[in-house]
């Protein structure tokens, strides 16, 4: 069973989530390899998907905005999961907020799940004008990712499509 996971990362932190999401698939026995979403040119002969994206300004990259425009046909035909990555509240609650602006973008996939992840944030990474903006928002600076989190949704990914996928792709996910 093959899984693409196409993640949009500016700093790495987002690509990171979605190399240990394809670590949990490939430890299920699923066949996964993370791409950036310029990278997609169709999704034949591909079983399930998960999509994750930085949020900026609430939103999805706009690479990921791209993906979603020029192959929502596609994706909704096949089971998809979704992760946002980001640091929205974490300052003031502890908790990330999911990205408002990316909701609906989400809600037009019809994922079987979505998620909002915590990020991470190195100032000394950031150019200039990203400096002054996470300082206006108040974004709080160091590593907030939960690995334990995120390992155990990848499995959740892989438990899921091993109980409802047959080996040649076929399945009640595929039907939803």
């Amino acid at each position: 069973m093959k899984v693409l996971v196409v993640v949009a990362s500016k700093h790495n932190a987002t690509a990171e989530i979605g190399d240990v999401i394809v670590e949990e698939l490939r430890a299920a026995g699923l066949q996964a390899k993370r791409v950036a979403p310029a990278e997609v040119r169709s999704f034949d002969g591909i079983d399930a998907v998960v999509l994750g994206s930085a949020v900026y300004m609430t939103q999805w990259m706009e690479s990921m905005r791209d993906l979603v425009a020029r192959q929502g046909d596609a994706l909704r035909r096949l089971p998809v999961w979704v992760f946002s990555c980001g640091l929205a509240g974490v300052a003031t609650t502890g908790q990330v907020q999911d990205p408002a602006r990316a909701s609906g973008l989400v809600r037009q996939i019809d994922p079987i799940d979505s998620t909002t992840f915590r990020g991470r944030l190195d100032a000394t990474a950031l150019g200039l004008r990203e400096r002054s903006v996470t300082r206006l928002s108040s974004a709080p600076e160091g590593d907030y990712r939960e690995w334990d989190k995120i390992r155990a949704w990848g499995r959740g990914i892989a438990a899921n499509l091993r109980e409802h996928l047959t080996p040649s792709g076929e399945g009640s996910l595929l039907t939803r």
